[in-house]
């Protein structure tokens, strides 16, 4: 698991790189969350995430919450591996992404 976080203004990106799962998720959530004072504006670089497990699905559920009062919250680059998860998980209504 890589996290690299660039902020501009008040747009925070985070790329992320590997898988978010049960032993990643704590720590792309903790990151995250260090870093969203002031963001009202969160894009998330999924271009090198390969996988997405129930934790990772918590994880952006939680984050899309509260960047939905900040602002709003958009991934990008979910290649089609992610895409099937979200869709299975009707996380695909939910959230608001590009494919990769």
């Amino acid at each position: 698991m890589n996290i690299k976080k660039k902020k501009d203004g008040n747009t925070l990106t985070v790329m992320i790189a590997g898988r978010i799962d049960t032993a990643t998720a704590p720590e792309v959530d903790a990151r995250i969350n260090e870093s969203l004072d002031g963001v009202e504006s969160l894009i998330l670089d999924f271009t090198n995430v390969n996988y997405v497990s129930s934790a990772g699905l918590r994880v952006l559920l939680v984050l899309q919450k509260l960047m939905m009062k900040k602002g709003g919250m958009k991934l990008i680059g979910v290649n089609d591996d992610v895409n099937d998860v979200f869709e299975v998980t009707g996380f695909d209504e939910i959230l608001t992404y590009e494919k990769g």
